[in-house]
């Protein structure tokens, strides 16, 4: 664990990286090949069963103990006409649906047998406006990166990041813009749902970020302070306690993937105990999943956020470990290879 006291100590750490298991990773290549199957046979499968492996330690990996982490934020320029088709009230009132247990996220933890936890984030005090300020200080940018970086259990044996935010797609649509250039239109959707009117006045609202801020966005943690809120920069903590305790990770949709956009731009490499749990109908999701070089595990229209994407995914992970671990090899099994 790490006490964030500055940016400096958040940067040192993207540097030095904890690795993958390169040697369980070639035992667990071998056994794949030795598995009764036809080698390739299970596509994908193959693939992300051997990246689990490579990151629990052992070449036989269950998934006994995933979790599900909800961060909620309110965001300034949510108060833009067109920027949501929902009130910002809404944040806090699915967060107590949260914590009822009525929402869709709650029924996939359970159904997967995930550890499901919500983290509101100072939901009486939304960030600035991007358009006329900084989001956040750097004070509360550290404040926010610590609750996600906290909020990662040693004892998981997979995270997933699920986030609430009204006008959060609008931030993380900016936050693309300025990582990735293209400029609103490239980036920005329809999130929760606005009208042709609505799509046109998010676009003015990113832009007019975007040109505020113009001369310091070469830095992405400045990004996220300048564009982001904070439930984005708690999964941007999130994402990286979970790479220092070597626990692998499902990304969720596009605003879950802005958020992992950010750790990419320092390091490359920052992403590699990572997995994308889906493709959302987000239009711009496509576009930065090709930039992380991340190919998803589903692709079912989804646009809901919650992490309920990637928690569908814990199913396809499991099914791929079962077979890594369960399956018997030709030897085994007395089954002729070619």
């Amino acid at each position: 664990m790490i006490n964030l006291t500055s940016l400096m100590e958040f940067r040192n750490f993207m540097v030095a990286l904890p690795q993958s298991n390169k040697l369980i990773e070639e035992k667990a290549i071998e056994r794949n090949s030795k598995l009764t199957k036809p080698n390739g046979s299970l596509g994908h499968l193959e693939e992300i069963a051997i990246w689990y492996a490579s990151w629990s330690g052992t070449t036989k990996p269950k998934l006994d103990a995933p979790q599900v982490a909800i961060f909620a934020g309110n965001h300034g320029i949510a108060a833009h006409p067109g920027v949501s088709a929902f009130p910002a009230e809404v944040t806090q009132q699915m967060v107590l649906n949260f914590k009822a247990g009525g929402a869709a996220i709650n029924q996939l933890s359970k159904t997967f047998g995930a550890k499901m936890d919500v983290y509101p984030l100072d939901l009486d005090k939304p960030t600035s406006d991007f358009t006329k300020s900084f989001a956040m200080t750097e004070s509360e940018l550290l404040k926010s990166l610590q609750a996600g970086w906290d909020a990662v259990d040693p004892s998981a044996d997979l995270f997933v990041a699920g986030e609430m935010g009204i006008g959060n797609t609008t931030s993380a649509s900016a936050i693309a813009a300025a990582l990735y250039g293209g400029g609103a239109k490239a980036w920005v959707g329809r999130g929760t749902g606005i009208d042709d009117r609505g799509l046109q006045l998010k676009r003015q609202v990113v832009d007019a970020g975007l040109l505020f801020h113009k001369d310091i966005l070469m830095d992405p943690l400045v990004v996220l302070q300048a564009l982001g809120g904070r439930e984005i920069a708690a999964m941007v903590g999130a994402i990286a306690s979970a790479r220092a305790r070597s626990i692998p990770v499902l990304l969720d949709g596009f605003i879950c993937s802005a958020a992992a956009a950010v750790l990419h731009k320092i390091n490359p490499k920052a992403l590699d105990h990572v997995q994308a749990g889906h493709v959302s109908a987000e239009g711009a999701h496509a576009q930065i999943l090709k930039r992380l070089e991340k190919n998803p595990l589903l692709a079912l229209d989804l646009r809901l956020g919650e992490g309920s994407g990637a928690t569908l995914a814990i199913g396809v992970l499991k099914g791929s470990l079962a077979c890594l671990s369960g399956m018997a090899t030709f030897s085994e099994a007395q089954v002729s290879q070619s």
